[in-house]
């Protein structure tokens, strides 16, 4: 009787410490929502950069400058190193203000349908628009500040400025 009695205890007690183990494995432990990373944190010394594809078509328009669409992710490595040393140096900082610079996060819904329009395949993707917004040239990929500073003076040469 008395090793029924034990046998009963234990199996009672292994019950018990199996269903508290799966209630807790079960339960999720309280964690964090990771902060939102976005392409558009720009380091000082960027051009003034917007997010809005409309909006630099047509600040673009207004003001008769071409338009620099950079598509871009805030986990492309090459896209963040031209961010971080290309677009404020002191070869592209003299052509900041005769752009509209747009930076558009693949990741955003909102830049689906430009990404699209521009066929974005890979990224960095930089589109050249005249500032009637017809297409003038792109550059896939990442480049030095001498040779996009080239590009840019090469992309006025052909909007006519």
């Amino acid at each position: 009787m008395k090793k029924t009695l034990t046998f009963l205890f234990s199996l009672s007690f292994l019950l018990v410490s199996c269903e508290a183990k799966k209630q807790a494995s079960v339960e999720p432990s309280p964690t964090p929502a990771p902060a939102k990373t976005t392409a558009s944190h720009f380091p000082e010394g960027s051009p003034k950069f917007g997010t809005d594809y409309n909006a630099a078509l047509a600040e673009a328009k207004k003001e008769n400058k071409p338009v620099v669409l950079v598509f871009s992710a805030a986990w492309c490595g090459p896209c963040q190193s031209m961010k971080k040393t290309v677009y404020p140096s002191k070869e592209v900082t003299p052509l900041h203000d005769k752009f509209v610079w747009a930076y558009l996060d693949v990741d955003e819904e909102a830049n689906a349908a430009p990404a699209m329009k521009y066929k974005v395949e890979a990224i960095p993707h930089i589109q050249f628009l005249a500032a009637d917004g017809k297409e003038i040239s792109a550059q896939i990929g990442g480049a030095s500040p001498g040779e996009f500073a080239g590009t840019l003076q090469t992309v006025l040469a052909k909007a006519g400025h």
